[in-house]
């Protein structure tokens, strides 16, 4: 028998309209689409597998993103800075470059 996850979503309904709206935006990014649909199917009552399994994604990425959104809300679907050292060149400057090579 899975387990059950101890972060239990419940969602405000303007929570649960700003969610809704992402998971259908098809100019949104897709991870911000993952996102929003991983919470809400979270707010179903759905299981991490289940979940994994529905939006064909590790059970990892699935309980990351409810733990993350249980504890600090919408703003814990924001993507954070990323740690490393910056491109040297911006990623416009890259195709273009790779774009006059013949």
């Amino acid at each position: 028998m899975p387990r059950q996850s101890p972060f239990i979503v419940e969602l405000s309904p303007a929570e649960r309209a700003v969610l809704e709206s992402t998971s259908r935006r098809y100019s949104a990014p897709y991870r911000d689409v993952i996102r929003a649909r991983i919470v809400l199917l979270a707010a179903e009552d759905q299981e991490n597998t289940e979940i994994a399994r529905r939006l064909d994604t590790p059970v990892q990425i699935v309980s990351k993103w409810r733990k993350r959104f249980f504890e600090e809300r919408l703003a814990g679907l924001a993507e954070r800075p990323r740690t490393g050292r910056r491109p040297a060149f911006p990623p416009s400057a890259r195709r273009r470059r790779q774009g006059d090579r013949v």
